[in-house]
């Protein structure tokens, strides 16, 4: 199926202000729809005369007369004529024939969309004549408020410019509509919209009265409400808001109406969001939980990195005194995974900002008073949940402390670069370092071994058991180590799935 903005491309002759016009109209016009109980057609004339279907919108609150997607399809050239007489005019043009579509019968209006003085094509509206028969006052409200909007799009009063949106759940017809007239007097409000407000606290009949009194009653002297709540409730702006009261939510947009004189009223849109309002309350509490927990890990393992420095200073033997200070360093590894999560709302760790730091630390802890080694970082590891990057960053400062303790044993100088280069759940890590050669870091194809050799174990365990992956020693080009690690994100992958 076209994309709507590969059929855009087609019309080169198109600025990006039409394009961007012509944006804002497909993201707003599903009002349009379920207001009128009609499905809408974007078409847009071509360079060689062809009429082509650039998007379209089914009702939500009727069924669709269409079930197949169209966008991207030719029109039909019988309809050219009709096409071609509705891109000349600039009000709404009214197809004089019937047409079927399945077994419905089906009236085109054609609305063009104009942008700075020029037609940039049409807005189909196809109306199943069934929908317009028997209609009580909830429908002809309806379709009307429907029919006033639609009219405004060959004036270019909509899309509306410049609309503040900042509400996460918008409103939508079906969770019910209010229809305002131009002082902002409620002429109609569906059932939906009543049943909102009533669970707000309102009693009073909404009919009649002014919709900013009745939803100014619902506040107590020292409530704050948005500063956007009293455009929504006059109906003055293309706004969106919230009104919270009686301990419940809802979310309210107007969609002011016009005509070719000026504002003539306007249509709220109110949605019922305590419910989404209370999940998001459930949600921000879990995360400050766990935020939490991930502090407090993060301290005591703090602490038992500090238990390790002091029996490291208490006891006389030189080999003890070093086996400690390498736990300590793997101690503090995690607690610096832990400390990144406790910075999160989630439970994914920025990967690039903890190894830089763990790395530079790593290299600082393994080097003598009179080294100077440098780290730098090519790529990005990206982010990751807690159950990869704990493992991998063990790994990584395996690597670094390896190449400092064996490969720059007796220099005073040197450098090592972490290549990351990562492809969805597959990453590629490469250790380079310009120091004495690989056979003074490499032992059996692992890291050379100092100690209980506990650091090779971890290299080995985690890439190989953990990770699937594997691990590779080869000479630099420059006449240092090169260690190259491939491995599968497991829990990143999982949560792809």
């Amino acid at each position: 199926m076209a994309v709507f903005t590969q059929i855009l491309a087609m019309r080169p002759d198109f600025t990006d202000a039409d394009r961007e016009w012509l944006h804002q109209l497909v993201t707003d016009w599903q009002v349009i729809a379920d207001l009128s109980f009609a499905d809408l057609l974007l078409i847009l004339p071509m360079p060689d005369g062809r009429y082509v279907v650039a998007d379209q919108c089914r009702p939500s609150t009727v069924m669709t007369l269409r079930s197949e997607d169209v966008v991207g399809k030719e029109v039909d050239r019988e309809l050219h004529g009709e096409l071609d007489a509705a891109m000349r005019a600039t009000s709404i043009f009214r197809s004089t024939v019937m047409r079927s579509i399945g077994k419905s019968t089906v009236c085109n209006v054609y609305a063009p969309v104009r942008h700075k003085g020029k037609t940039l094509g049409l807005v189909v509206r196809e109306t199943n004549m069934a929908t317009r028969e028997s209609n009580g006052r909830y429908e002809s409200e309806s379709i009307n408020a429907g029919k006033q909007l639609y009219e405004m799009i060959p004036r270019g009063q909509f899309p509306y410019h410049d609309p503040v949106m900042n509400q996460r759940h918008n409103a939508r017809v079906a969770d019910g509509f209010i229809i305002l007239t131009v002082d902002g007097i409620v002429r109609y409000a569906s059932p939906n919209a009543v049943s909102c407000f009533r669970r707000l606290g309102s009693l009073t009949t909404m009919q009649g009265q002014y919709l900013s009194e009745v939803g100014t009653q619902l506040l107590h002297t020292n409530d704050t409400f948005p500063e956007s709540l009293p455009l929504v409730l006059s109906g003055k702006a293309a706004v969106d808001s919230e009104l919270e009261a009686n301990r419940s939510a809802v979310s309210m947009r107007s969609l002011p109406l016009y005509d070719a004189n000026g504002r003539t009223g306007a249509i709220v849109l109110c949605r019922d969001v305590t419910e989404l309002r209370r999940r998001d309350v459930e949600l921000q509490t879990k995360d400050a939980t766990i935020s939490e927990i991930h502090h407090r890990v993060k301290n005591n393992l703090q602490s038992i990195s500090a238990l390790l420095r002091l029996q490291a200073r208490k006891t006389q033997s030189q080999e003890v005194k070093k086996e400690l200070a390498e736990a300590q360093r793997r101690v503090q590894t995690i607690a610096m995974v832990h400390e990144g999560l406790s910075q999160t709302a989630d439970e994914m760790v920025d990967f690039d900002k903890v190894i830089s730091k763990l790395l530079r630390m790593s290299v600082d802890l393994a080097t003598m008073s009179d080294q100077r080694i440098d780290i730098d970082f090519d790529g990005s590891f990206g982010l990751m949940p807690a159950q990869d990057a704990t493992p991998l960053s063990l790994v990584l400062t395996e690597l670094v402390t390896n190449a400092v303790e064996h490969g720059f044993e007796g220099r005073q100088q040197g450098h090592i670069l972490i290549r990351a280069k990562r492809t969805g759940t597959h990453l590629d890590i490469a250790v380079e370092d310009d120091g004495s050669g690989i056979e003074a870091e490499e032992e059996h194809g692992m890291a050379k071994s100092s100690g209980s050799g506990l650091g090779t174990q971890i290299i080995n365990t985690f890439v190989t058991n953990d990770f699937a992956g594997s691990v590779h020693w080869e000479p630099d080009e420059q006449g240092g180590t090169k260690v190259i690690v491939s491995i599968n994100l497991r829990a990143a992958q999982a949560e792809q799935n």
